[in-house]
Parts: C-alpha cells; sequence; structure tokens
C-alpha cells in the first residue's frame, strides 16, 4: 500500500512519472544540437583534466604521478602475450574508440552532413586543407632537419572538442550557419589527420600482419555486403584488426576509422514504414489499456513496447546508433583520460626562455596560431574570389577569420602526433606539448575575443 501511494502522488494529472533529473519527451533536439552540446560539455571537461595533468606534474606527486603511468599492465593466454604500459594502453587502445567515433563522423558528414553537397562542402574543405599545409610549412621552416623535423604534422590538426566548446559560448552572438562551417572543418581536419598518421608516421611495415589487417577489414566489409547490423560482429572483427596492425608497424587506433567506415548507413526500415508500423502499434496499445494500465502486470502492454523498442532500431541507422552510444564514454571518459595521461608536462621556470625559443615549441605555436590564422582564412579568401566556395548563411568574413583562431586549438589530435614523431626523444616531446598547450590556449582566448567583438558588429 505504501509503495502504491508513493508511485500515484509522483504522478501528474496526465499520469506522468515526474522523473527528478530528465523528461525525455519535453524537449526533442536535432543530431546536430546534441553534437554541439556534447562536444561543449567534453570542451569544459577536457580543460579541467588538462589543468590536472599539469597540477600534478608540478607537484609533490609528479613522481608517483609518472610511476603509474609507466606501470605495465598485461594479457597472456599460453605463449601469446601482450604487454604494455599504462600510458600506452590510453594511446593505443582506448584511443582506437575515439577514431572509431571520427570515423563514423567522417562518414555521416560525407553522407549526408555538412560534407555532402560539394558546393556547401567546398568551403570547409578548402579552408580545411589550407589550415593543415599552412601550419606544416610553417612548422617545417623552422625545423627542416633532423629529429625535429618529424613533428611536421603536429600543427596540422584541430581540437574540435575545444573549439566548438569556445564558439558555443558565443552562440547568441555568431550565426548557427558559422558553427556548422567550424564543425566541417574540423571533421575535414580529423581525416587529413588519420591519412596523415597512416601514411608519414609509420616508421617499418610487417608485411604478415598488414596482410592479415586487410583480411579482418575485409572481413568487415562482407559483414556490412551481408546485410549484418547486429554491432558484436562488427566489435570482435574490430579488435582482431587492431591487434594485426598493432603487430604491423601501421598504428593500431587507425582500425577505429576502418572499423567505422564497415558500420552500414542504411536503416532497414525506410521512415514511411516505420510510421504505419507505429500508428499499428499504438492502436494495439491502446486496447491493451482495458486489460490494466500498469505496465508490469499488463503483458499486451509489455509486448507492445517491447515490439516498438526493436522497430526503433530497424528505422535508425547503425551508423548513427553506435555514434550516438559511443559519443558519450569517449567525450567523457576516453578523451579526458588521454588528457589527464598526456598534458602533464613539468614547468620549470627558470629555463622557461630556452624552452620557449626552442625551434620545435617556435614551429608548434607558430604553426598552430599563425599558420591556422594563413591558411584558413587565406584559402577561404582564395576560393571566394575564385567562385568555389560560398559564404556561409548570414556569416561575414571576419568570422571566418575569428574561426581560423579557434582553429589553432591543437590539443588532443597535436598531442597524439607528437607523440608518435618524438616517442623517443622525451625532450624534443616536451618542448613540442610546451608548444601545444601554450598555443591552444592563445588561440582559444584570441578566437573567442574576435568572434565576440565580430559579432557585435552591424
Amino acid at each position: 500500500m505504501t509503495n502504491s501511494t508513493h508511485d500515484n502522488s509522483e504522478e501528474n494529472e496526465d499520469g506522468i512519472y515526474h522523473a527528478p533529473w530528465e523528461r525525455v519527451f519535453n524537449k526533442v533536439i536535432t543530431p546536430f544540437d546534441e553534437f554541439i552540446h556534447r562536444e561543449t560539455t567534453s570542451g569544459l571537461l577536457l580543460m579541467c583534466t588538462a589543468v590536472a595533468a599539469l597540477i600534478l606534474a608540478n607537484s609533490a606527486l609528479a613522481e608517483t604521478y609518472q610511476h603509474l603511468l609507466h606501470t605495465h599492465f598485461g594479457l597472456a593466454f599460453g605463449d601469446w602475450s601482450i604487454d604494455k604500459s599504462l600510458l600506452h594502453w590510453v594511446n593505443d587502445g582506448l584511443m582506437a574508440l575515439f577514431f572509431f567515433v571520427v570515423g563514423l563522423e567522417l562518414k555521416r558528414e560525407f553522407l549526408v552532413g555538412e560534407l555532402a553537397d560539394p558546393r556547401a562542402a567546398a568551403l570547409p574543405i578548402i579552408a580545411a586543407i589550407g589550415g593543415m599545409v599552412v601550419p606544416a610549412l610553417i612548422y617545417f621552416a623552422i625545423n627542416p632537419s633532423g629529429d625535429a623535423a618529424r613533428g611536421w604534422g603536429i600543427p596540422m590538426a584541430t581540437d574540435i572538442a575545444f573549439a566548438i566548446g569556445a564558439i558555443a559560448l558565443l552562440a547568441g552572438r555568431v550565426p548557427r550557419a558559422l558553427i556548422t562551417f567550424l564543425v566541417a572543418l574540423a571533421i575535414v581536419d580529423d581525416l587529413g589527420a588519420v591519412i596523415v598518421i597512416a601514411v608519414f608516421y609509420t616508421d617499418t611495415i610487417v608485411t604478415g600482419p598488414l596482410l592479415v589487417a586487410a583480411a579482418l577489414f575485409g572481413v568487415l566489409i562482407t559483414l556490412n555486403l551481408s546485410g549484418v547490423r547486429k554491432p558484436l560482429p562488427y566489435f570482435l572483427v574490430a579488435i582482431l584488426l587492431w591487434y594485426a596492425l598493432l603487430q604491423s608497424g601501421v598504428h593500431a587506433t587507425l582500425a577505429g576509422v576502418l572499423g567505422a567506415f564497415a558500420i552500414p548507413a542504411r536503416p532497414k526500415y525506410d521512415p514511411a514504414r516505420f510510421s504505419i508500423c507505429v500508428r499499428a502499434l499504438m492502436t494495439r496499445f491502446d486496447n491493451a489499456l482495458g486489460s490494466g494500465r500498469n505496465i508490469m502486470t499488463n503483458d499486451s502492454l509489455r509486448a507492445v513496447v517491447q515490439t516498438l523498442e526493436n522497430g526503433v532500431h530497424q528505422v535508425e541507422t547503425p551508423l548513427q546508433r553506435l555514434e550516438h552510444a559511443w559519443h558519450m564514454p569517449v567525450a567523457y571518459f576516453v578523451i579526458p583520460l588521454f588528457a589527464l595521461c598526456n598534458a602533464g608536462i613539468p614547468l620549470h621556470l627558470d629555463g622557461m626562455a630556452a624552452t620557449l625559443l626552442h625551434p620545435v615549441t617556435l614551429g608548434v605555436s607558430g604553426g598552430l596560431v599563425l599558420g591556422k590564422v594563413i591558411g584558413i582564412a587565406g584559402a577561404s579568401w582564395l576560393a571566394l574570389q575564385l567562385g568555389i566556395g560560398q559564404l556561409p548563411a548570414n556569416t561575414r568574413f571576419t568570422q571566418i577569420v575569428g574561426v581560423s583562431l579557434l582553429g589553432g586549438i591543437g590539443f588532443t589530435m597535436s598531442i597524439f602526433v607528437a607523440e608518435l614523431g618524438f616517442a623517443n626523444q622525451p625532450e624534443l616531446l616536451l618542448m613540442a606539448k610546451t608548444g601545444i598547450l601554450g598555443a591552444s590556449l592563445l588561440a582559444g582566448i584570441s578566437g573567442f575575443l574576435w568572434l565576440y567583438l565580430a559579432g557585435g558588429r552591424d
């Protein structure tokens, strides 16, 4: 009796149970709105974990922090074993999930997103290419030879979470189309970074495992063409693909992108068929209410709801469903953990001047701050002059310049490339990370202020 009274007290006059944290049907948001919201929150969380890493690396816990990062964990089965440090498990293992989500976003954008329309996609694609080439050239001009030259790919990347987080704070002062432009630019930028990692940051190739990886990717494509829609088979094959790439010398995280490209992007039911099915199910649902309103005891109601849930999964594409399911754990766990493990650099004030003037630091920071502005804004201006692209709706070119400043926030992918380029040169890696952090901070603040002031002009 007590439980029944309690349940009834939490229902309003319409028979709706008011959950204390969420009301699912009260607000309908588009997938793009959800994407922006999650990237904004992820950017703030990323900032907090980066600050925490810096504090740990420069506190009395610095030695414990480094010891934990280099603590080894492994798996063994008979004669087979795999053993990696915590840092490597994060960078080589968990980051494969990040690249999986990146791959899903890339595929969706090229199929139905901002990059599906050639005319609308022309400007962000050209801007992204300029924003990758010019920073690499600036870095290479400062570091033309030696071990330092391997860092040319570091300033090419834009951190989508930080950049979108910054521009989302200005949502009332910038047109929505400008945010869409930045998202499209960052997606193309991610694709460029994936290609650079695959082609230029692979030292040695072991043919046997690479052929096995190719065969496993073929299995993934076969699953797609065979109409397999359950994620589990793709997941199991992708794990094997990850291990094969790990043994081949190609960076294992690319298994995430390859796995994402194999995920089906067509629904089982088209929307019209789904609408007919839902209406029929709701008629059955309404008729079943006569047998009792408690779904716990009314088997007919429960059966209709379960059928409706199955139908919802069939009208969604597996690509959409997996992107929705994995975006949150990647944005709120994988990327912050990556930042916590990689952003902790020791700051020595007595040697700060030498660090800031080091060629690697100058190349990275110059590439991210100056190179992104020159590359993105310059390529956009040239494309507009040639009539290749068009400005986003209600957007001025001065706002494109502001976006090019935000493009200099290169945190996640830049650090990832730095770890690859300077894996065996800790001093150069320290300089690169210092340049990344400093340039990202400067780019974020300057881009925010620029867009804030530009948004107030007529």
